[in-house]
């Protein structure tokens, strides 16, 4: 058993642990592009944030009227999206320093995010996070995404932990409302700063309004 005792802990990836939106935007915005000559801006993608890809996709084949099936689309996004994420995708310096420590302390942890496995095993390789983080879910493994609690409670029977030892850290809220449903304990850090004051991260029980700005990792360890 760990210093923290039975505490595990469940880590969404993109905004939270690496600042990936951008090469996100970048990716949405060449395929909507493509598909629809629709121009795409920072404020429509700050929409999606928090929202796994399958659902965002779903939404745009609808809204946008593109023919090409939701798993194509999939693909063809990860494709974009892999190819600028190897070339650099930067994990925040705090956040590596707490993966770190909680390994070092032999709490269980995880990750369980809205992206794909593929996108998501090759960031944390990429960024030698896999050093740390060895077990994932990704939303395309459950049946609900976020704000359902499903990749959550996946993740947190991948540890063999109780929901109710977990705790969670997200950007989002539709994450935080996840971790909420999930019965789990979250520390928000919202990644869009006009967020923070949504009411489901009014149920965090640590919440950085600054974001990142802010967010340390020896706060976030003095709540474990």
């Amino acid at each position: 058993m760990s210093t923290f005792g039975t505490t595990a802990v469940i880590f969404d990836l993109d905004g939270t642990l690496v600042d990936s939106e951008p090469n996100y935007f970048e990716a949405s915005r060449a395929l909507l592009a493509e598909h629809t000559g629709r121009p795409y801006t920072w404020a429509d993608n700050e929409r999606y944030v928090g929202i796994s890809s399958h659902e965002t996709l779903a939404v745009w084949r609808t809204e946008y009227r593109i023919a090409a099936p939701v798993a194509e689309l999939i693909a063809e996004l990860d494709r974009r999206y892999l190819t600028l994420a190897r070339a650099g995708t930067p994990v925040y310096p705090e956040m590596r320093k707490l993966v770190e420590r909680l390994h070092d302390a032999g709490v269980p942890m995880a990750v369980a995010s809205g992206s794909s496995r593929a996108a998501i095993a090759a960031i944390l390789t990429g960024t030698g996070l896999d050093a740390w983080l060895t077990a994932f879910v990704s939303a395309e493994e459950v049946e609900r995404g976020k704000p359902a609690p499903d990749v959550f409670l996946a993740a947190a029977e991948l540890l063999g932990a109780a929901p109710a030892d977990c705790v969670v850290f997200e950007d989002a809220a539709p994450g935080a409302a996840a971790a909420h449903a999930a019965g789990m304990r979250c520390v928000a850090v919202p990644y869009v700063a006009a967020h923070a004051t949504d009411p489901s991260f009014a149920e965090a029980d640590l919440l950085f309004p600054r974001g990142h700005d802010e967010f340390t990792a020896e706060a976030a360890l003095a709540l474990l």
